[in-house]
């Protein structure tokens, strides 16, 4: 939906996504706006068990964030950040930007210097 207003390739598009761990751990995966996150590949690539997404409450109390505003940038709690690893290869990316309907436009490189996630490829 903010692909077309923004008349954007929803590839483009960034997804903040609270997950946990099996002992409770929250971590925050970026994924593309058209693609789905492999839990079990992302738990594999991060050595645990098993990763799971946030409950809407759990989440939005370890971001400070309502879940569909969920940004990255400025979280209640510091958490791992992990993002797919394509991103990092597009010109430009919309992100949230810490209210639902509020996307910001940035240079993905600029995004990986503040956030200094690990890539990773977990996408489907």
């Amino acid at each position: 939906m903010a692909a077309r207003e923004l008349q954007c390739d929803e590839h483009q598009t960034v997804k903040t996504l609270v997950m946990e761990d099996e002992h409770k751990r929250p971590l925050i995966i970026l994924m593309h706006g058209d693609r789905e996150v492999s839990t079990k590949n992302l738990a594999r690539t991060i050595g645990t068990k098993a990763i799971t997404p946030c409950d809407p409450a759990v989440a939005q109390k370890h971001t400070g964030y309502m879940v569909g505003g969920t940004s990255p940038f400025g979280t209640r709690r510091a958490m791992p950040i992990y993002v797919e690893e394509s991103i990092l290869d597009l010109p430009r990316i919309f992100i949230n930007a810490g209210h639902r309907g509020l996307l910001a436009e940035m240079d993905p490189a600029e995004m990986a210097r503040i956030l200094d996630p690990k890539p990773v490829r977990v996408g489907i």
